[in-house]
């Protein structure tokens, strides 16, 4: 990577005043005859590809308008250096921009979705008896619902074929497939069964959690210790704890959560005692010591990273079927598990194709990350957990999580030493080069998360000040693998093709995450394998998305709001994957991660449209797999499309 780093500009970006036919500092190198204008694009796409425009394009203007940043973005920027141009009397409040952070982006949730519900008792047919009783604000009257109801969504509904059985009923976009004549919703027998994925959140559980009934015996025992120092030694109650009373039972160390755990009804767990049954073993009393530990060998596989927003359960299993060896779910807050929030224990689940799987969590102190380390070991299924030290957004960071870690290596160390201790699984640990652009921190931690306990450890090959500001930094990560050995070390940063993973592979490092690569191609993973360059068609594009959608359906579910769901956590994927150049109409390989496209067209109208930046063209693309978008839907990504800087 130290030899693509050397060849590629050190920013993204271009200017329009290169000459004519020269190669542009940050843009991909296009094939002549398939560039155009900004005007020329979009005319295309208006045109739906009946009228193909005049390539014949002046150099002038190729070097100007047609390599310019899109129309918002360049906007924004316009505003923000007229607002710090202008005088203080005629803009008294004119606030820098924010570079890499969407500050415009609304935070609401939607409540359309409420109007005109119907009661989930008669979605679930149990008309019989309300779950809400006469508080009820739901509609109860299914007729009514069905006048308000938009039209079926298409003939095939995804539930009723995968699982025998659609739960939604009625309110399923594509009921006509499973309602009998009398609106009944009918189940194949022969094909019922429970949806797969594993890792969910038990009601029992989930109440006990937000009543703060739940005990965490090893956890406590472990920040004991460690308050005492790293050094010492544990203590006897530690070591061997009690059979009876509240203090060490069997159920709450090793066994079933629902036999540690008191009854919804119980009162506190710290007055009462858990009754178990049973002889007693040696998995009740003795715990397994880290050489015993399971061992994480994923040496030389491909990882994908726990990528937040866009990581989510389809968009995995989409990885999966392209290769990804290793997944690791999105990055999930430690106190939102502890509080028991549904749609972070969300991000835990697992597919039964995931054969390698983690979670990542972040915190920022010891009681809170090992207390849930302690809860997911007893709760969920998973082969590692890893921590979060390398997010760089400010809402984590100020708070003393992410990045904020590496400059705080007393609570850091007792992090991994408490999560350590509780967990039966490997720890991992993922961080960045440091926190400035300048202070390079990793190669001091990487032999302390070795004598800490850790695993295995993933470097990113950037600060938190860069960002994507500069190209990954693999001649330090080729440092750092010696500061690690024997501990394993994962690198991470710009990965865009087989030959930037043989460039990473050569610095020694145990195996290669991969992040971004991953969003603009899916399909890098099946590159690396079979150490091709594959000119995927625009059809073939557009089945991998087909098929996203139906694992979103799966996922989300088929009612209203879980198909606008799917079709947000799409629109989220497409705006990165029209970054992504097709390998037929490059003039050099392979596409580097810091080039952003010019504009061009493509060998068809499919791989035009796909090639827009333009939210617009996106949705378009939605309702061909999703059906019409429906009148109050509204979608800004959560990130800059354009982030190239």
């Amino acid at each position: 990577m130290a030899e693509g780093a050397a060849e590629a500009p050190a920013e993204s970006g271009g200017g329009g005043d290169a000459a004519a036919g020269a190669p542009e500092r940050g843009v991909a190198p296009i094939k002549p005859q398939y560039l155009a204008t900004k005007e020329q694009f979009h005319e295309f796409l208006e045109a739906k590809g009946q009228e193909k425009p005049s390539q014949e394009i002046e150099a002038g203007e190729r070097g100007g308008n047609d390599l310019a940043e899109p129309e918002a973005k360049r906007i924004r920027l316009e505003d923000g250096q007229a607002g710090e141009a202008a005088e203080l009397g005629e803009r008294p409040q004119v606030q820098k921009r924010a570079r890499g952070q969407n500050k415009g982006r609304p935070h609401m949730k939607p409540t359309h979705y409420d109007k005109n519900r119907l009661c989930p008792s008669l979605v679930q047919e149990s008309a019989a008896k309300c779950f809400f009783g006469d508080r009820c604000r739901f509609l109860h009257d299914v007729g009514r619902y069905l006048e308000t109801k938009p039209s079926d969504l298409g003939p095939r509904c995804v539930l009723f074929e995968t699982f025998g059985r659609c739960p939604y009923g009625v309110t399923c976009r594509f009921a006509g497939a499973h309602l009998g004549p009398e609106g009944q919703n009918l189940v194949r027998e022969e094909r019922v069964q429970a949806p797969p994925v594993r890792n969910g959140l038990d009601r029992a559980l989930q109440q006990q959690l937000r009543k703060r009934q739940v005990r965490f015996e090893r956890a406590e025992q472990a920040l004991r210790q460690l308050s005492r120092g790293p050094g010492a030694g544990p203590s006897p109650d530690a070591a061997t704890p009690e059979v009876s009373g509240t203090e060490g039972a069997p159920g709450q160390d090793g066994g079933d959560t629902q036999q540690a755990l008191p009854e919804p009804g119980a009162g506190a767990l710290a007055s009462s005692s858990v009754q178990t049954c049973g002889p007693l073993t040696d998995e009740d009393i003795v715990r397994l010591r880290p050489c015993e530990k399971r061992k994480l060998d994923i040496g030389g596989k491909l990882y994908l990273a726990p990528l937040t927003t866009c990581g989510n359960l389809p968009f995995r299993r989409i990885c999966k079927r392209f290769g990804a060896d290793v997944t690791c779910g999105e990055m999930a807050v430690c106190t939102n598990l502890l509080q028991g929030q549904t749609s972070e224990w969300a991000l835990l689940r697992r597919h039964p194709c995931e054969d390698v799987f983690g979670v990542q969590l972040e915190g920022a102190f010891p009681d809170t990350m090992t207390k849930c380390a302690e809860l997911l070991n007893r709760t969920i299924e998973v082969d590692f957990v890893d921590i979060n030290v390398g997010c760089p957004i400010d809402l984590v960071y100020k708070k003393g999580g992410g990045c904020a870690l590496m400059n705080r290596s007393a609570k850091f160390q007792q992090i991994v030493r408490g999560m350590n201790q509780v967990l039966d699984v490997p720890l991992t640990v993922k961080i960045r080069t440091g926190v400035q652009e300048r202070v390079n921190l990793a190669h001091r931690l990487l032999p302390e998360l070795r004598e800490w306990g850790a695993a295995l450890v993933t470097l990113h090959g950037r600060s938190r000040e860069q960002r994507y500001t500069k190209l990954a930094d693999w001649q330090y990560i080729e440092q750092c693998v010696t500061a690690a050995s024997p501990m394993p070390l994962f690198g991470n940063g710009d990965i865009l093709s087989y030959e930037d993973a043989n460039r990473a592979m050569q610095t020694g490092v145990a195996g290669v995450m991969i992040a971004r690569g991953a969003l603009l191609k899916p399909w890098l993973f099946t590159e690396i394998k079979e150490q091709r360059h594959w000119d995927i068609s625009s059809s073939e594009r557009l089945a991998i998305l087909q098929d996203f959608t139906r694992y979103g359906l799966e996922h989300w579910g088929s009612d209203t709001q879980g198909v606008e769901k799917t079709r947000r956590f799409l629109l989220e994927w497409l705006s990165f994957l029209c970054r992504y150049v097709p390998v037929g109409l490059l003039e050099r390989l392979p596409q580097r991660i810091n080039e952003r496209p010019p504009y061009y067209l493509g060998r068809d109208y499919l791989e035009t449209l796909m090639a827009s930046q333009k939210a617009a063209d996106w949705i378009r693309i939605s309702e061909m797999l999703l059906g019409p978008v429906p009148p109050n839907f509204v979608f800004l990504p959560k990130h800059k499309a354009n982030a190239y800087k």
